[in-house]
């Protein structure tokens, strides 16, 4: 869409107007409500800005030396790295994407990374690509105050925006990919509102980005199961045909009101076509625990430990310990994984307590300038910031923590090798400047670098060799 135009629609208050996203799901699962219009106005929406200070010189930055193997194996040697922050420089050694302590093998290509930090790159756990005005002109929000509401502003948003989905999908990607993003769980949209076109078009980006970036895909029915006829065939055709990774779901008891039927279908499509299941789950208080109860349940019951994650769970926070505790170790023994995207202190889930239990869980950034929020920029390193922010963290150890659940959790969630830096680790890690660990978690400096697999796919937050 061009910043001269605007789109408009007829527009209408909802009753609801003055409830927030926010407090929308921090709430139970509302009612169907009447759809708002969305406008998509035209001036252009600026990418987040930058942190960490002025840009370095020309002779300042990371330099790379021409590649000199002439062998079989692809190897790099990435000098003068501070892993973690440590106080002195070593070298990485690269042997076809992953880190060794062998020698590096003669003609090696060397990158001189003059002293810079590196670190792990993260995963996000839970994003939604497909819903993403990013990079497209600004988006007035109209009044929404429920599920119903939201997902009708999803569908005219998704009217609006003149830019393919799956171009959409992949600039968003490609951003989070230089912001230090190795892999992500994707959840789209699969509704008679939108077909598999959701599904597709992240599917495009995923296969234009697999030389940076891991991408499960989750078939996501936010229009609901059972309220919306129509979907449970939808969601059993992209299983059907291999186009997903997850089937999921959504509030079975406040907003589809079919707590059964809804998880019937979504876990026979799971058994029937061997794909996970990945579950939004905002019901609060005594509903939410009678849908996570259920989960367990079915999940026990089709043998799918280690293939269900259940969302934003906003049922555990709050929980009294021994329930907690109790809960955590059914979840644990169901191998059910969960994930928070941090909304608030309130509605964050107590990870430290549920790692004891064994339970894994992931970070993720969830929605990215989209119908539902403003906010959002698909940046990790910046979601484990807020993190650490909504759980009042203070010290060294617990931002340390903050971010180990952006770069670990996600990783166990998505059955991936943790990227630990150390010899046979994936070499993916991002370098930035600083002085350790926690004050990169606080400072967010500009990700110089990205480097997957032993090569470099990013610099100064732009993708290379795309």
């Amino acid at each position: 869409m061009h910043p001269t135009h605007s789109t408009h629609a007829d527009s209408a208050v909802s009753p609801t107007a003055g409830l927030s996203r926010r407090s929308m799901l921090a709430g139970a699962a509302a009612l169907a409500g009447t759809a708002a219009a969305i406008t998509a106005p035209g001036s252009e929406a600026a990418a987040a800005p930058r942190t960490g200070g002025a840009s370095p010189s020309a002779a300042d930055r990371i330099t790379e030396q021409p590649d000199r193997t002439g062998g079989h194996a692809r190897a790099t040697v990435f000098k003068n790295v501070r892993p973690y922050g440590a106080k002195l420089p070593v070298d990485l050694t690269v042997v076809d994407g992953v880190i060794t302590a062998d020698p590096a093998p003669r003609g090696a290509q060397i990158v001189d990374c003059k002293g810079r930090i590196a670190l792990p790159t993260l995963v996000d756990a839970h994003i939604h690509p497909d819903k993403t005005a990013w990079g497209e002109p600004w988006v007035t929000r109209n009044p929404a105050g429920s599920i119903a509401e939201y997902t009708a502003e999803d569908v005219k948003l998704y009217h609006a925006l003149r830019t393919p989905l799956k171009v959409r999908a992949e600039r968003l990607m490609g951003h989070a990919v230089a912001q230090g993003t190795r892999a992500m769980r994707a959840h789209v949209d699969v509704a008679p509102a939108y077909d598999l076109v959701g599904v597709e078009g992240v599917g495009s980006a995923r296969r234009a980005l697999r030389h940076a970036l891991d991408v499960e895909i989750v078939a996501f029915p936010q229009h609901g199961v059972i309220r919306t006829p129509g979907t449970e065939e939808l969601l059993e055709e992209a299983a059907r045909t291999g186009a997903i990774d997850r089937v999921g779901g959504i509030d079975p008891i406040g907003f589809d009101e079919a707590l059964d039927e809804q998880l019937d279908v979504v876990f026979g499509i799971a058994d029937r076509h061997g794909v996970g299941v990945d579950i939004h789950l905002h019901e609060r208080a005594a509903t939410g625990l009678e849908s996570l109860r259920a989960i367990i349940d079915r999940t026990r019951a089709l043998s799918l430990q280690g293939k269900v994650t259940v969302s934003h769970v906003f049922c555990v926070p709050g929980l009294p310990e021994r329930e907690l505790d109790r809960l955590a170790a059914d979840l644990a023994d169901a191998g059910i994984s969960l994930t928070t995207v941090a909304p608030s202190a309130d509605l964050v889930l107590p990870i430290g307590r549920l790692r004891e239990h064994g339970v894994h869980v992931g970070l993720g950034s969830d929605g990215v300038r989209d119908s539902w929020s403003p906010f959002g920029n698909a940046d990790m390193l910046h979601r484990s910031h807020l993190l650490a922010q909504v759980q009042d963290a203070r010290l060294d150890e617990e931002l340390e923590a903050a971010f180990r659940s952006g770069a670990d959790g996600g990783a166990r969630l998505l059955g991936l090798p943790e990227a630990d830096l150390a010899p046979g680790s994936p070499a993916d890690f991002l370098l930035v400047r600083g002085e350790c660990l926690p004050q990169v978690v606080v400072d967010l400096p500009r990700r110089e670098m990205v480097v997957r697999g032993g090569r470099v796919v990013a610099r100064d937050g732009e993708l290379v060799g795309h």
